[in-house]
């Protein structure tokens, strides 16, 4: 837990391993007045970063970019047994962190505004002026488990180059990668006080937050439960909100998805499924269904189940037991709805083989919901006005996939997909960190990505000067 600078240490709530449950570390629960403490922190905090430069906000943040970049290992073992990826998925999640910095830090020197034409009115002659974006005060971070490092970094790197202060609440499954996030950032030269991370359960921690009257905005990454609860919270605030989905993939007639094949697979086992934006439901032509299926069973069954710190391994642990129970006993239920199981479906403990079920009633929870786990569905269509009302058929609506050579079809399904994102000719999947991402329906509110998050954490303030001219 970190304060104004100052790191907390108690050794309340354990950090478990969700390979072997091991206890990999342990931190406080925060207290009311450790809370009120932060938020007076950041409050300073703000005011001191307010009047920095734009300059000086990039310099800090390129420095934390390049401190991330040379404890990189550290940072990816720290991944691994906190939230149980792969190694080599930890890796990368790193360098997207260190990208995601750099991004931000090129967005602190674009913070800008624009010119009013006051006379195009008849009213406004004489006047001129501008409107500026300005920072707004403390922002609440609410950060996941699956990437501790790279989602926080998301919230709180645009916070800082926007002029803002933020607090941080990791999930109480992964707070230690973060800390050590905020750590570099103050080594870097973040203003210490504009710096703060609190750590305990959402329920009490959390919720202490979002109610305070202080924050400004609250920027959550998360269950659409939760997000309900945030809203219904948060009063007088502004709310980015970036929940959850079960993305769908199309695959058209004689499209080129043969070339992709492991692509998609790993956009539906990658994290052991525990990615918003992974694949769930495939949509595939008839014409293309048995020679699709056939190809997809065959590459999932290459991928490697075990331990996430070996290299070989492709796909690690669920975050807990209960997760994979969840998982398993929906493929149960899918199956006595009449779904066929094709591969996989065996769990271990926190571990599950990666499963692929087809023909799966649009009434399961596997259509419906949000799975969360390593697996997917293959049902087929005839057309495609079909397919796209099938992956309409949700209350999420994140990002979508399609796989087409017709140019008519690819702009039908921008239009018609009822999604934040449209990824043509690769899964759904995809992200880059710069881009602007976020859903409609029950994804969320908002959009993330360093450009788009600073303008949720600013505000358009206007000039207008009188020059005395006559009408």
């Amino acid at each position: 837990m970190i304060i104004g600078g100052s790191k907390i240490s108690r050794e309340e709530l354990e950090v478990i391993n969700p390979y072997d449950n091991s206890v990999v570390g342990r931190v406080p629960i925060a207290t009311k007045e450790e809370i009120d403490k932060a938020v007076e922190s950041a409050k300073e905090g703000f005011k001191e970063n307010k009047a920095l430069s734009p300059r000086e906000r990039y310099e800090f943040l390129i420095e934390a970019s390049e401190i991330l970049s040379k404890r990189k290992e550290e940072f990816s073992k720290s991944l691994v047994t906190e939230v149980g990826k792969t190694i080599r998925e930890a890796r990368l999640e790193v360098e997207r962190a260190i990208e995601n910095l750099i991004f931000a830090a090129e967005e602190s020197k674009r913070v800008e505004g624009s010119q009013i034409s006051f006379d195009s009115s008849k009213f406004g002659r004489g006047k001129v002026g501008f409107y500026a974006r300005v920072p707004i005060g403390i922002i609440l971070a609410i950060s996941p488990f699956n990437f501790p490092l790279n989602l926080s970094l998301h919230k709180v790197a645009p916070a800082l180059a926007s002029g803002n202060s933020f607090i941080l609440k990791p999930s109480s499954y992964t707070p230690l990668t973060p800390e050590m996030m905020c750590e570099a950032l103050l080594e870097a030269g973040a203003p210490e006080k504009s710096v703060n991370l609190l750590t305990g359960p959402g329920g009490k921690v959390g919720e202490e937050l979002v109610k305070h009257p202080e924050i400004r905005m609250v920027t959550f990454t998360g269950s659409k439960e939760v997000g309900e609860r945030i809203s219904s919270l948060a009063g007088f605030k502004k709310i980015t909100l970036e929940l959850g989905s079960n993305s769908s993939l199309i695959i058209d007639e004689n499209s080129k998805y043969m070339e992709k094949i492991e692509r998609i697979v790993s956009g539906s086992f990658s994290l052991a499924g525990q990615v918003c934006i992974s694949v769930q439901r495939i949509f595939v032509h008839e014409k293309e269904y048995k020679d699709f299926l056939d190809a997809l069973v065959q590459e999932t069954e290459k991928l490697k189940v075990g331990n996430p710190m070996d290299e070989k391994t492709d796909i690690g642990p669920l975050i807990d037991e209960k997760s994979a129970i969840r998982v398993e006993n929906w493929i149960e239920e899918a199956i006595e709805m009449g779904a066929n199981l094709e591969t996989g479906g065996e769990r271990r403990g926190n571990l599950m083989t990666p499963t692929i079920l087809t023909d799966v009633s649009r009434e399961s929870n596997l259509f419906r919901k949000e799975a969360f786990g390593p697996v997917v569905i293959v049902n087929k269509f005839s057309k495609f006005s079909e397919a796209i009302e099938m992956s309409n058929d949700s209350e999420y609506g994140l990002q979508a996939g399609v796989f087409t050579e017709d140019l008519r079809k690819a702009f039908e399904a921008f239009e018609k997909l009822e999604v934040g994102g449209v990824v043509i000719n690769d899964v759904p999947t995809f992200r880059v960190d710069h881009m602007p991402y976020g859903g409609t329906k029950g994804s969320g509110i908002g959009r993330e990505g360093p450009r788009y998050a600073i303008e949720e954490m600013t505000e358009l303030k206007l000039l207008c000067i009188d020059l005395g001219q006559s009408s």
